[in-house]
């Protein structure tokens, strides 16, 4: 049996455990990924100004600011389906207004309209973000 340190010693270390004095802080990084359904993932990057709009028409008339946002699609608003084709993308985003309309009636719709459009209001601000570091990235200003 191993004897107990005395008063004022430090305790051995354990076999394969480092010494509190002598171990480096190795960090370990970690990256998360939102892994995005195609319905979510075709919501456009808008101006602010537009996707408030979207966000304001969603909440009082559930699906019609996803329905105005599709249209933002083929006036080039860019998105998180790069490999899919304008008009594909035009229609994951009507097929859900749609959905938010018709099950707007018992509720479900009606938040997953509000819920879309706060989306679209997180999505404008980062791409905003974009845009503005762009030219400082480039040396323009």
């Amino acid at each position: 049996m191993d004897p107990l340190p005395k008063e004022g010693e430090p305790a051995p270390a354990a076999a394969g455990e480092p010494s509190r004095g002598t171990a480096s802080s190795s960090g370990v990084v970690v990256q998360v990924r939102e892994k995005k359904g195609p319905l979510r993932a075709a919501i456009p990057y808008m101006p602010f100004p537009v996707a408030v709009i979207c966000l304001f028409l969603n909440t009082f008339v559930p699906g019609l600011g996803t329905f105005v946002s599709a249209f933002t699609v083929l006036c080039g608003a860019r998105t998180d389906l790069p490999d899919r084709h304008m008009c594909c993308v035009f229609w994951l985003n009507i097929a859900a207004a749609l959905i938010q309309i018709l099950t707007a009636i018992v509720m479900v719709g009606w938040i997953m309209s509000i819920f879309w459009g706060m989306d679209m209001v997180i999505l404008a601000s980062k791409y905003g973000e974009i845009i503005v570091s762009t030219p400082m990235l480039l040396g323009l200003s």
